[in-house]
C-alpha cells in the first residue's frame, strides 16, 4: 500500500510539472518558449530573418519591453495577426471578473477587448462567443481563432482563449486564467486537453 501511494505521488508530480512547463506568463517566457523570436537591435529591418533560438543574456526582464519581436506562428489573415499581438501585450495582467482592461480581465474580457480594439464586435461571455462565427476543426485552426473549453466539471462552455500558435499535435492559446491571470497555455496540458470543447473562426478569410 505504501509503494502504491509513493508511485501515485510521483506520477502526480510528473504530470503537474509537465503542465506547468507549458504555461507562459511573460514576454521573456514567450521568447524562451518560441512564441516570439527576438532581436536586440532596435533598428532591425522587418525583412531580415530573426533567429528563434538565438542565445542572449538578459539581466533585466524589462529589457524585453523595449526590443523587437516577431511572432513565430502567423495567420493567413493580417487582422487576426494584429489581434493576437494585441492580446499577447496583456501577458501578466491579473484576473478580474468582468474586467476588460490592464487593471484586470476575465477570459472573455481579454477576447472581447482584443477584438473590439479593431472594431470587431463579439458577445461579452464565452458561452455566447461560442455561438458566434463558424465552428472549425483543429486541423483548420489558425492564430486568431477562438478556442473554447468546459472547465471545472461544467457541461457547458465557460472558458475562451485566442489561438496564438498551431502545431501538429498542440495548440497554444492566450487566455485569462483565474489563478495566474493572462498567460499562454497549451492543449498538451492535461487539463486543457481534457476540457477542450471547440474552435470558432470569427473573422472572414
Amino acid at each position: 500500500m505504501k509503494k502504491i501511494t509513493i508511485l501515485l505521488i510521483l506520477t502526480l508530480t510528473i504530470i503537474s510539472c509537465k503542465t506547468q512547463s507549458n504555461i507562459i506568463t511573460s514576454k521573456k517566457e514567450a521568447v524562451e518558449k518560441g512564441v516570439y523570436s527576438y532581436s536586440k537591435s532596435k533598428n532591425t529591418n522587418q525583412n531580415e530573418s530573426v533567429l528563434v533560438n538565438e542565445s542572449f543574456d538578459i539581466e533585466d526582464e524589462n529589457e524585453y519591453d523595449n526590443d523587437n519581436y516577431t511572432r513565430v506562428s502567423k495567420s493567413e489573415n493580417a487582422l487576426a495577426n494584429q489581434i493576437v499581438d494585441l492580446a499577447l501585450e496583456n501577458l501578466g495582467v491579473k484576473y478580474r471578473i468582468g474586467g476588460t482592461t490592464k487593471t484586470g480581465m476575465d477570459c472573455s474580457g481579454l477576447v472581447f477587448s482584443s477584438y473590439a480594439n479593431y472594431d470587431v464586435s463579439l458577445p461579452r461571455t464565452s458561452i455566447d462567443m461560442s455561438k458566434h462565427g463558424e465552428m472549425i476543426s483543429t486541423s483548420e485552426a489558425q492564430p486568431g481563432d477562438l478556442i473554447f473549453f468546459k472547465t471545472n466539471g461544467k457541461t457547458v462552455i465557460n472558458h475562451v482563449g485566442i489561438i496564438v500558435e498551431v502545431m501538429p499535435n498542440e495548440i497554444k492559446f492566450v487566455h485569462s486564467s483565474t489563478r495566474k491571470g493572462v498567460i499562454v497555455s497549451s492543449t498538451s496540458d492535461a487539463y486543457y486537453g481534457k476540457t477542450f470543447a471547440q474552435i470558432n473562426r470569427v473573422l472572414k478569410y
